[in-house]
C-alpha cells in the first residue's frame, strides 16, 4: 500500500475554514482546527463573539477585512451577517463587549452604510413589534445564560433594547412576513432556515 493511502486512511478527510473564513477567525484568535466544517453562519458566530470584546486587540483588524470584503458583492450576505451579530452583542450592554459606538468608530464607509442598514432595519421591526400590541420580553433571561455555547448563540442571535426588552432573529421573521420589509439582499426567513437545516449552507 502507498505511504499517501495509507495517510488518508488514518486521517478521514475534512473540510477546513479557507479564504477569508479562515483569515476572519484567526484575527479574532479561533485555535486552528477547532471549527472545521462550519458552516457561514457559524463562522459569522465565532467571529463576532470574540471580535466584539473589549479585550480584544483585532477588533479593528477583522473589520478592515470586513471592509475589504464589500468590495466583492458575492460577500454582502456574509458581512451583514457578521455586522448584524457585532450589533447585537454591542445591544446588550455589557462591560464585556465595545458598545455601539465604540464599534461604530472602527468602520470602513462601505461598512458604515450597511452597519446603519441594520440598525434601521431593526428600529422598524421594534416598532412594528410594539404596533402588534403584544408584550416583549426582557433581556434579563437572555443575558443570565452561563453556558459559554448557549451564550454565543443566544446572544448573537438577540438584541437588546433600550427598554431592556429583546428581539430576536424570531421577530424579524415575523416582521418580513407581516411587511415584506428585508434587508435589501439579506433576509433573516433564509437565515432561520439555514440556522434550523432548512435552507442552503
Amino acid at each position: 500500500m502507498l505511504q499517501a493511502e495509507r495517510d488518508t486512511m488514518r486521517i478521514p478527510w475534512r473540510r477546513r475554514q479557507t479564504g477569508r473564513s479562515q483569515r476572519l477567525l484567526e484575527l479574532a484568535g479561533v485555535k486552528p482546527g477547532s471549527v472545521d466544517d462550519i458552516s457561514d453562519l457559524d463562522v459569522c458566530r465565532q467571529v463576532a463573539f470574540r471580535a466584539a470584546r473589549r479585550d480584544c486587540g483585532a477588533t479593528a483588524e477583522v473589520l478592515v477585512v470586513v471592509e475589504d470584503l464589500l468590495k466583492d458583492e458575492a460577500e454582502y450576505e456574509f458581512v451583514v451577517t457578521l455586522l448584524e451579530n457585532l450589533q447585537n452583542l454591542a445591544s446588550h450592554g455589557l462591560d464585556t463587549f465595545r458598545s455601539p459606538d465604540e464599534m461604530r468608530l472602527l468602520l470602513g464607509p462601505r461598512s458604515m452604510i450597511c452597519w446603519d442598514t441594520v440598525t434601521g432595519f431593526w428600529a422598524a421591526v421594534a416598532d412594528w413589534r410594539v404596533g402588534t400590541g403584544a408584550p416583549l420580553e426582557s433581556a434579563a433571561a437572555l443575558l443570565g445564560v452561563q453556558d459559554e455555547s448557549l451564550r454565543m448563540l443566544l446572544w448573537t442571535t438577540n438584541r437588546t433594547l433600550s427598554t431592556g426588552e429583546k428581539l430576536g432573529i424570531a421577530d424579524a421573521v415575523r416582521y418580513e412576513k407581516a411587511v415584506g420589509s428585508p434587508i435589501p439582499g439579506f433576509s433573516h426567513i433564509a437565515v432561520a432556515l439555514r440556522i434550523t437545516g432548512q435552507g442552503s449552507p
